[in-house]
């Protein structure tokens, strides 16, 4: 894959820094492609150990859950950052995934989620999950986040997702 153009993509850095701070995608060793104010595209390799069927190597539907609903308060926290300049925790309210198909073996699974409202309490996303080609999915998801403020982030969370230095 090619370097992310941080001109076209500049939130890549603090999505990127987001999804690492949260250890079971660490685990599932998920990584933020590219994000903007307007969307998050995340990647999860297929490794063997997120097989949900052996017998046909078909990834488990809770990683492609989890890979969603991260993908998608990413895109919250981007839309959030380009919008108010201000970093907020957020916390899932709503997740809806609807499941197309299986996602093939052997094969990484994509997540591009948008933040496509923010009022004053909610943000609300939307995205898909595919493989080969966007056009073709393997889920879609719908996710509302509950906005509870900038004052309840701690300084070391702030830090990590900004790439600070630790004092």
């Amino acid at each position: 894959m090619q370097p992310v153009n941080p001109e076209f993509f500049p939130l890549t850095d603090l999505a990127g820094r987001f999804v690492n701070e949260l250890a079971q995608c660490r685990k599932l060793k998920i990584d933020c492609l590219e994000a903007s104010e307007h969307h998050v595209l995340l990647c999860l390799p297929y490794e063997p150990e997120l097989v949900g069927y052996p017998e046909s190597k078909v990834l488990h539907g809770g990683v492609i859950t989890t890979l969603m609903d991260t993908a998608s308060g990413a895109a919250v926290i981007c839309a959030i950052f380009a919008k108010e300049e201000q970093l907020e925790l957020c916390p899932t309210l709503d997740l809806r995934v609807d499941y197309m198909k299986a996602a093939k073996p052997d094969q990484p699974v994509y997540a591009m989620v948008e933040c496509f409202k923010l009022t004053s309490s909610v943000a609300f996303t939307r995205g898909i999950a595919y493989q080969e080609s966007i056009d073709d999915p393997i889920a879609q998801v719908v996710c509302s986040f509950m906005r509870i403020g900038p004052e309840l982030v701690t300084e070391a969370f702030r830090a990590a997702l900004l790439g600070e230095e630790k004092a």
